[in-house]
């Protein structure tokens, strides 16, 4: 929730041609604070459709913020409309629940791309949910395409944000994909708890702390590990409680400690021990986490930056690269990423002047 990230990619839906400019236009901090008013009233969805209360002025404050960014971003980066065939649209997630058929992300498809002239995709996730599948991740098709530029598979691409999701590239090709945890989401809460910051920057506050080890045994004692793969989790499936009775500085290293460790210990679900392991999202950019990933890891763990790619981007690359997909009606899932039943694409299509395309 800090910002949108708008990145521009040229490909066929299969190959990643080039990569574009990337750019980050981060949230004031009152619609930060209308989407958190947002989501805690998302809890009491039924159906996707629904917009109560904040819910409509989160989509329609998520949907304008979007149309300002890309005209930044065009102006910014030198781009006309007429370089752009489709706009990825992902939203903001406000809701998910797989089991329950259910996941809702705000935005409006038709308006933004009605603001902006240019056709959109939205909704990606819905079509995997409604036929039994997580809707979670999607990244790891675009995974698959910029693993070949790796010297050796098998490789792990781990995305650090709120939650942590890994998708597991073999040597065929062939993908397995979940979410391994917590990601930057318990972690920035406590430090805004102790610190009123947003962020650990660098990890300093967990460096300068100690472990706690029965405490990080009872966080990965959670049943969610337990479960079989593939898997998802909302933001809130985990909580502080855990670390709640210790100091700032040991709840924060002990936080850092169980990001890591069910990061690293998810390998234990993968057909091969990956080679490399590349981190991608926020997450790569704190010092003392990365750190420990190597420690756990015991394999080489790299930023995305290290094979060329901008980490901060490769998100918003993804949902790109999905659109094209969509378009082509290419799988965006398959069974081992989100458990769905068959290979399945996705997304809604609306033409430059907001109209629906029926597929």
């Amino acid at each position: 929730m800090d910002g949108i990230d708008v990145a521009s990619v040229h490909t066929d839906g299969e190959q990643v041609l080039e990569h574009g400019a990337a750019r980050s236009y981060p949230y004031e901090p009152a619609e930060r604070e209308l989407l958190s008013q947002a989501m805690a009233e998302a809890a009491s969805l039924s159906s996707r459709d629904e917009r109560p209360g904040k819910l409509a002025s989160a989509e329609q404050m998520i949907t304008e913020r979007h149309a300002e960014a890309i005209d930044c971003f065009m102006r910014d980066t030198g781009a006309s409309r007429s370089d752009v065939d489709i706009i990825g649209f992902h939203g903001q997630t406000v809701f998910h629940q797989p089991e329950r058929r259910l996941t809702v992300q705000i935005g409006d498809g038709a308006a933004l791309a009605k603001r902006c002239g240019i056709p959109v995709i939205c909704d990606m996730r819905a079509a995997d949910v409604a036929t039994g599948g997580q809707g979670a991740p999607l990244a790891p098709v675009y995974h698959r395409a910029i693993a070949s530029r790796l010297p050796e598979l098998p490789a792990a691409f781990v995305n650090i944000g709120g939650v942590s999701n890994v998708t597991s590239v073999d040597g065929d090709g062939d993908l397995l994909a979940f979410d391994t945890g917590p990601g930057n989401a318990l972690m920035d809460d406590w430090t805004m708890r102790h610190l009123n910051k947003p962020v650990d920057l660098d990890g300093a506050l967990a460096r300068s702390g100690t472990l706690n080890e029965q405490v990080l045994h009872d966080c990965l004692a959670h049943h969610y590990f337990d479960l079989p793969v593939p898997k998802s989790l909302d933001r809130g499936d985990f909580t502080l409680d855990p670390v709640a009775g210790l100091s700032p500085a040991d709840g924060a290293a002990t936080l850092a400690h169980f990001t890591a460790s069910s990061i690293i210990h998810a390998a234990a679900w993968f057909h091969e021990p990956p080679q490399t392991w590349v981190i991608c999202g926020g997450g790569r950019r704190n010092r003392f986490l990365m750190e420990l990933l190597a420690w756990y890891a015991e394999t080489p763990v790299v930023p995305a930056e290290a094979i060329g790619c901008n980490g901060d981007a490769i998100e918003a690359e993804a949902w790109a690269y999905m659109a094209v997909r969509s378009m082509k009606q290419l799988p965006l899932t398959y069974p081992t990423t989100t458990g769905v039943p068959e290979p399945s694409t996705g997304g809604i299509r609306f033409s430059a002047n907001g109209a629906r395309v029926q597929s």
